[in-house]
């Protein structure tokens, strides 16, 4: 028996003589619109990437900035530190505070190869469309956001 051929707004749907359709020609239709919605918005869809690109460009240089001035408070701290706990002069909230500060500016300088290594994952994957790239670090980004909330002060 020959397939009647049904036509719909798009493409021809091809039934059997049972009234059939056809998965193919419902995956294709499926396609077509999803084709048409990333045509649709591909403008706003590039804007995101230029955008994220940006961003991390950004905070990649203000992690490198930060880093940089960490490490230089971490070691004024690093020699400060001994001769300030052996003065009676200097008040104990003071110690603490600078105590304090040099834990700060050591979890900074830990994370710094961690938080390097995914801005630049990062960076690569929005350069290169490489969305299961992004994706991976989606986790990481939490736990480098988590751990610089945690530094700063309450």
């Amino acid at each position: 028996m020959p397939s009647s051929i049904r036509p719909t707004g798009r493409t021809a749907v091809v039934r059997n003589p049972a009234g059939v359709v056809k998965f193919s020609d419902k995956l294709t239709d499926s396609l077509r619109d999803i084709t048409g919605m990333i045509e649709e918005h591909k403008s706003m869809i590039d804007s995101i990437q230029e955008v994220a690109l940006e961003l991390t460009t950004s905070i990649g240089t203000l992690h490198t900035l930060m880093v940089k001035y960490a490490g230089i408070a971490n070691n004024i701290l690093d020699g400060l530190l001994p001769i300030v706990k052996g003065l009676p002069l200097i008040p104990r909230n003071i110690l603490d505070m600078l105590i304090n500060l040099e834990s700060i500016t050591q979890k900074i300088i830990d994370s710094k190869d961690q938080t390097t290594r995914t801005i630049t994952d990062v960076q690569i994957g929005l350069k290169t469309g490489d969305v299961n790239r992004i994706k991976g670090h989606a986790g990481e980004l939490q736990n480098v956001t988590r751990t610089l909330t945690a530094i700063l002060p309450k």
